[in-house]
């Protein structure tokens, strides 16, 4: 599935303020914002990323079988597309080496947008890499779908933090989009036979969803 999971009660629970990251260095590549942290460039994907997309898949599947998650299949063609359109968000290190991805989904002709498919090469994880391409892709999905609902379906707890960070609340998934074509991928999830045992109405993902005229109101930007 999308990154999909249990329902978890964010009652009560306390999260961590937003790092500012107050070292980072902000330069432009070709009108797109790219964002330096220690050691790694993290900006808009394009066509000269297009090589990158087998180990994507690659790493990306192994890391969902090492942890015993679902995860709904993503070709490298898929991700060739998303690219392409300029749909995607990847990070490398100072040394031109591949360091994460992630990517976006429009759906019901803009009304959702889904942020998936977020990894970090086993290397760099817990280095903060993985809060950057959250958060830079969620600022791609604003730019380009400014009056989109973003959801995530997920079954990590730290990627429910980020998304809180966000401004994300997590949500039933009566919440999110009908469009078939987005439940059609999660038929190569593990955990597909629960969510139509379920009829579609939960699953092991917790859905969480960022309301832009909810948040507005609420001055979260």
């Amino acid at each position: 599935m999308k990154t999909l999971q249990r329902t978890i009660d964010f009652f009560g629970k306390d999260f961590p303020e937003p790092d500012p990251f107050p070292n980072k260095q902000i330069v432009l590549h070709n009108s797109q914002i790219a964002e330096e942290i220690p050691n790694f460039t993290v900006e808009v994907a394009s066509a000269k990323h297009v090589f990158w997309t087998k180990e994507i898949c690659d790493v990306t599947l192994s890391s969902a079988i090492a942890r015993g998650t679902g995860i709904s299949g993503r070709s490298p063609e898929l991700l060739e597309s998303k690219i392409k359109k300029g749909e995607a968000i990847i990070a490398f290190t100072s040394e031109g080496k591949w360091a994460g991805f992630s990517f976006i989904s429009s759906w019901e002709d803009g009304r959702y947008v889904s942020n998936s498919g977020l990894i970090v090469a086993p290397e760099f994880r817990h280095t903060g890499l993985a809060k950057t391409i959250k958060r830079k892709i969620f600022e791609l999905s604003r730019q380009k779908y400014p009056d989109a609902k973003i959801f995530s379906l997920t079954t990590g707890l730290a990627v429910m933090k980020m998304n809180h960070e966000l401004g994300f609340e997590p949500v039933t998934y009566s919440e999110l989009t009908t469009d078939e074509v987005f439940w059609e991928n999660c038929k190569s999830c593990v955990n597909c036979p629960i969510l139509l045992s379920k009829e579609r109405k939960n699953c092991l993902c917790t859905a969480m969803l960022y309301d832009p005229k909810h948040n507005e109101s609420l001055n979260i930007k």
